[in-house]
């Protein structure tokens, strides 16, 4: 009997920390979403203070009487500054000793940062764009890291030197807005550029730095001077861009960059999507006195669509225009065309955020009076009103889906989009508004070959981060509400009240009329009966699954047939993919398999069930040319080894290499060995003998059978392939199932035992007379499996993974025979392909690997044991 038996409070530490540790998963994202809310919150209530004195149609009117020639400037500074941020990139690709072609960074660089610069979230949202394009343009992942921890470390660096250097210019200014004395915000601001200095220094001087267990690769001195050059000329002319939109009398240009650099920090430190709200709270403080608030909240509003959203559109349109070509041939084309889903999705989630804001909005006084002129009935402006802000609602819902290519999607945005657009003209005479809507529904119809995906919006699940999300956007909107209806006080007449310059009753009915569809909806999205569990394969499945397999020219999906993994169909049927779940890990072993277009769809449904499990996805094994179809889907790729493929057609025995493998042919051959390939109808036969020669390898082994990436000894699993038999009579001395489709293109082998007194050079004997057998019947390529941690990087620079994976390949054979398997699979002069987990980002890999680990082990015990 056990202690903690004999007392029961002992065991509730453990249990408790067990619980904590399962609800931790689904807790994670609402807890993070409940921050993010919180400082949402904070953020609006310090705008309300800020904004005491301010009236909105004192914003508008600054707006309206911005002169075009400020405007012409802002936006010829928003194309200088997207154009400096191109430097970025060509500096970042100089470190990471990569080379592309100029067009290529262009494009690849104002995408990223017409993306990032509205959604946030720099590194994730403009590195997925660096990572699909840039490797289309042939570089490797880890010199696309490389370049995106380059583009975030210089964007800091360049901050903070021109911050300090702007807070050294005004320290008098700032300090009187700040209560801070000039003199400490001089000697920051000096100790930063100091710091700076001896950076540039150590550039000089060293090619790497060190601190602990955390390293880097220093940047030469000329790159790091020409980047803080980059840095000043982006920083100047995305500061001038709302500069320029001030009247003539405002703060000083050094004093203005000053508190631009600092509230761009906060925006980005916030992580509140573009730094909305946060950025303008620290610009209307440092506007203090020198600018009334009015006045730069209409200069932010302005620069707001100048700075994000015109780049955003314009972006889109860029890459949307690659569909009107008739088959876009260059590898970057046709990876630009599969981005436009991204900035589609962050496009129409701009104008559902437009239409929900203009919906608690009041309309123009020129709008009243053309309404009124024009005689609109009442009731369609009440009704254009309404239908606005639902169609608002509706956009911000069909992003998620516009995202993950869903068809639905794709037509709920299109008709929500041509519907707020014809509204917004009764609506309050909104031709901005309906440009935008027009231009979106534009965009989509052209980029329609992206949403492909077929499947119900309402069958997808919004994760806890979209719902705490929305509450926040409907909470922004009842911030703008009261700001903007401040003078009006409330009553129960206002519900009631429908006239023409009733405006505020309008709004508030619009908002509550959302608010309530929003509720509804996320009460539905919350309890909504959760998805099944993974269900037990079916004989009847497996069969299906066989199927597709057959027709397919790649024998890994042979591996189905073990019976020990669980499927997932398209909703067609014509594809599936395998997968096996450890943990919190779903590990899809090879990817999809069938119809190569609906591979998309079954990654993105396989991320998503295991998302509503609470579960972390990944992909083992994938080959180099499926990358992109888990990279769209934020996942990152880790090289895990190389697979040998022997190319049949010229295989022979001949040559100086294949000499042991011809002295094992031979030698065979004088001692009687006999070869034979059984066809799956016949293994039944021989089965007896195949189980006596398995069961005495796993005793000479001391090991015992494995799963999911292995096969195992088991008699449905041996008699639905053919087996190649090496016997002396008929006794057999050693075997190996094949995995063969109908396509008889490729083949390969999962099952090889031996018995222990087989004579030497046996499995050579087998090795090669099942590739001559395989030639004659007319096959391509035979795959003698993985060699894992082979083909890792050499150089010192190399990621720490494939540094590590070396480090094992080289000193590893106590723990697995690396470099002997990879030997014995070489004498074969096989090609070698990489092959890949495609795994969230972070430690998650650490786990998936674990668990993928216990999979093949068949649980802990026998990952840890043989």
């Amino acid at each position: 009997m056990s202690e903690s038996s004999l007392d029961p409070t002992l065991a509730l530490p453990k249990s408790a920390l067990a619980l904590w540790g399962d609800r931790w998963p689904r807790l994670r994202p609402w807890l993070l979403g409940a921050i993010a809310l919180g400082l949402a919150l904070a953020v609006g209530l310090a705008l309300r203070q800020l904004l005491l004195q301010v009236h909105y149609s004192a914003v508008m009117a600054a707006v309206a009487t911005t002169p075009a020639s400020s405007i012409g400037l802002a936006l010829i500074a928003t194309a200088l500054s997207y154009l400096a941020l191109t430097g970025y990139d060509s500096s970042s690709l100089q470190y990471a000793g990569a080379r592309v072609a100029r067009a290529t960074v262009l494009l690849t660089s104002f995408v990223a940062y017409a993306l990032s610069n509205t959604i946030g979230l720099g590194p994730l949202s403009g590195g997925a764009v660096r990572m699909r394009l840039y490797t289309a343009a042939g570089l490797e992942p880890s010199q696309i890291g490389k370049v995106i921890a380059f583009n975030a470390a210089a964007f800091g660096l360049g901050m903070a030197a021109f911050g300090a250097l702007g807070l050294l210019w005004g320290a008098d200014e700032v300090g009187g807005l700040l209560h801070t004395p000039p003199l400490l915000l001089r000697l920051l601001s000096a100790a930063l550029l100091v710091g700076l200095a001896g950076f540039i220094w150590l550039c000089t001087k060293r090619r790497g730095l060190r601190i602990g267990r955390w390293s880097m690769r220093l940047p030469t001195a000329e790159l790091a001077l020409r980047q803080l050059v980059i840095s000043a000329l982006e920083l100047c002319a995305s500061a001038a861009a709302l500069w320029f939109l001030l009247p003539g009398q405002h703060l000083a240009l050094p004093t203005f960059i000053a508190f631009y650099a600092i509230a761009v920090t906060a925006g980005i430190i916030s992580h509140v999507p573009g730094g909305v709200g946060v950025f303008e709270a620290v610009m209307l403080l440092a506007s203090g006195g020198s600018v009334p608030s009015d006045v730069m909240l209409g200069a932010l509003l302005l620069n707001r669509g100048i700075y994000y959203v015109l780049p955003l559109v314009l972006a889109t349109g860029m890459l949307a225009t690659y569909e009107l070509r008739s088959g876009v041939a260059a590898p970057v084309g046709r990876m630009a065309v599969h981005l436009s889903p991204r900035l589609m999705a962050a496009l129409t989630l701009v104008a559902g955020l437009w239409l929900m804001v203009s919906g608690v909005t009041p309309f123009t006084e020129d709008a009243r009076e053309i309404l009124a002129h024009l005689h609109v009935p009442l009731p369609l402006i009440e009704a254009s009103h309404f239908l606005g802000s639902v169609a608002g609602l509706g956009l911000l819902l069909v992003a998620r889906g516009l995202l993950h290519q869903l068809d639905a999607a794709w037509w709920g945005a299109l008709v929500l989009s041509v519907i707020a657009a014809v509204l917004a003209l009764p609506k309050g005479i909104a031709v901005t508004e309906a440009a935008m809507l027009s231009t979106l529904a534009l965009l989509l119809v052209i980029s329609r070959n992206q949403f492909d995906r077929r499947s119900s919006l309402f069958s997808q699940r919004l994760e806890p981060e979209w719902l705490l999300a929305l509450g926040g956007v409907l909470l922004a909107c009842v911030w703008v509400l009261f700001f903007a209806y401040r003078e009006v006080g409330y009553s129960n007449r206002l519900w009631w009240q429908f006239e023409l310059d009733g405006q505020a009753p309008r709004s508030l009915r619009a908002l509550t009329g959302v608010a309530l569809i929003a509720l509804a909806y996320g009460l539905w999205q919350l309890l909504r009966p959760p998805a099944g569990d993974v269900a037990v394969t079916t004989p009847e499945e497996i069969e299906r699954a066989a199927a597709i397999v057959r027709a397919n020219p790649s024998s890994d999906g042979c591996h189905v047939l073990v019976g020990d993994k669980h499927l997932m169909f398209s909703p067609s049927g014509r594809s599936f993919l395998m997968f096996g779940k450890q943990g919190r890990s779903w590990v899809s072993l090879y990817g999809p398999f069938g119809d190569a277009r609906e591979w998309p769809d079954l990654v993105w449904q396989f991320i998503e069930r295991a998302n509503d499990h609470g579960g972390r996805a990944a992909f083992y094994q994938v080959r180099p040319a499926t990358l992109p179809l888990y990279l769209d889907c934020g996942l990152h790729a880790l090289k895990l080894g190389e697979y040998a493929n022997v190319p049949l057609p010229d295989f022979s025995l001949k040559g100086a290499k294949r000499a042991n493998l011809r002295t094992g042919v031979n030698r065979g051959e004088r001692e009687g060995l006999l070869f034979e390939v059984v066809p799956a109808e016949g293994v039944a036969a021989w089965l007896p003998q195949l189980k006596q020669v398995s069961d005495a390898w796993l005793a000479e082994q001391r090991g015992r059978e494995k799963s999911f990436s292995v096969g195992r000894f088991d008699a449905d699993y041996v008699q639905r392939l053919p087996v190649a038999i090496v016997r002396r009579d008929d006794r057999i001395l050693a075997f190996a199932n094949l995995l063969t489709t109908d396509a008889r293109k490729d083949a390969s082998l999962d099952l090889m035992r031996h018995l222990p007194d087989a004579p030497p050079g046996t499995m050579d004997f087998l090795f090669a007379k099942i590739m001559l057998h395989l030639q004659a019947e007319g096959y391509e390529r035979f795959g003698l499996g993985m060699s894992p941690m082979a083909g890792m990087a050499e150089r010192r620079r190399a990621p720490r993974w494939q540094r590590l994976g070396r480090l094992l390949f080289e000193h590893g054979d106590r723990f697995y025979n690396f470099r002997g398997l990879h030997n014995f699979k070489d004498k074969f002069e096989p090609d070698w392909e990489a092959r890949y987990l495609a795994a969230p980002p972070g430690l998650a890999p650490v786990f998936i690997l674990a668990d993928v680990a216990a999979l093949i082990g068949g649980g802990l015990k026998g990952a840890i044991g043989r």
